[in-house]
C-alpha cells in the first residue's frame, strides 16, 4: 500500500489551521480576555496581549479570518468578541487538556492553584463555570432533573417543572440555533459544567433574580447572599 503524502489531504481538514490561530501566546491572550463573553475594544486587547497596535491588528484580522472572532464596528472603534458558543466551549476544553498535560503533572486533578474566586464562579463565554456550577449540573443529573445521552442532555418532566421556576421555558430554549443542553469540560475543576442553551440560560435567570452577579474582574462571579441560600437549598436536597 503507497504511503500517504504530506500533500495528500487528511481525514480533519481544518484542524491544523485552528491549531496555528491558536499556537500564538497573544492571540491565545486576547482569546482569552474574550471568555467572559464580552466584545472588548481592539486597543485594550492590544495592551492584554502586550502588542504592538500593527502586530495587535495583524493577530486580530487572522482570528476573525478564521473565524474564531466576531468583529463589531462601532463608530470609530472595533469590537471583538468570540465567534459563538461552540468556539468558547472549544477554548475552555482545550484550556482543561493544557492544564492536564502540564509538566510534572501526570494525573489530572482540579487545579487549586487557580485562585479561589475564579475558581468557584466564573462565566464560559455565556454560561457559568466553576465548582458550583460543576455541583449544580451534578444535582440537575443526580437529582434526575436532566437525562444524559453522550455529551447531549435533555430535561425530564420534572427538570422541566424547576426550570420553568427558575423563569426559563424548556420549549423556548429547544428551538434556539444552538444546542439545547451539553456538557462543557471544566478546567479547574476536571468534571463537567452545563453549556449549550440551557447553560446560557440558567446564569441569565441567576443574574436576572439576583442570585449572581459580575464583577469588575473579568469573567469572575460573585454569589450574592440571596444567592447562596439558594444553592444552598438546591443543593441540599
Amino acid at each position: 500500500m503507497a504511503a500517504l503524502l504530506p500533500s495528500e489531504p487528511n481525514h480533519f481538514p481544518g484542524l491544523s489551521r485552528i491549531g496555528a490561530l491558536l499556537a500564538d501566546p497573544g492571540r491565545a491572550a486576547m482569546l482569552w480576555a474574550l471568555m467572559d463573553g464580552t466584545a472588548r475594544p481592539a486597543g485594550e486587547l492590544t495592551l492584554i496581549a502586550g502588542l504592538s497596535p500593527s502586530a495587535a491588528s495583524a493577530h486580530l484580522a487572522r482570528l476573525t479570518d478564521g473565524g474564531l472572532l466576531a468583529l463589531e464596528v462601532r463608530g470609530r472603534h472595533r469590537y471583538f468578541r468570540i465567534a459563538s458558543a461552540e468556539i468558547a466551549a472549544t477554548i475552555e476544553a482545550l484550556a482543561n487538556v493544557a492544564e492536564a498535560t502540564a509538566p510534572q503533572r501526570p494525573v489530572p486533578r482540579p487545579a487549586r492553584t487557580v485562585p479561589v474566586d475564579m475558581r468557584y464562579a466564573r462565566t464560559c463565554y455565556d454560561h457559568m463555570a466553576g465548582e458550583l456550577a460543576v455541583r449544580v449540573y451534578e444535582r440537575l443529573v443526580g437529582g434526575d432533573l436532566l437525562t444524559v445521552h453522550g455529551d447531549s442532555l435533555d430535561a425530564t418532566p420534572e427538570g422541566a417543572a424547576l426550570l420553568a421556576d427558575w423563569g426559563i421555558d424548556v420549549t423556548r430554549q429547544r428551538t434556539r440555533r444552538r444546542r439545547f443542553a451539553c456538557t462543557c469540560p471544566d478546567w479547574s475543576e476536571r468534571r463537567p459544567h452545563l453549556g449549550g442553551a440551557l447553560g446560557a440560560a440558567l446564569l441569565k435567570s441567576w443574574s436576572s433574580n439576583g442570585w449572581v452577579e459580575r464583577t469588575e474582574r473579568p469573567r469572575i462571579l460573585r454569589v450574592t447572599p440571596a444567592g447562596h441560600r439558594h444553592f444552598d437549598a438546591f443543593l441540599s436536597h
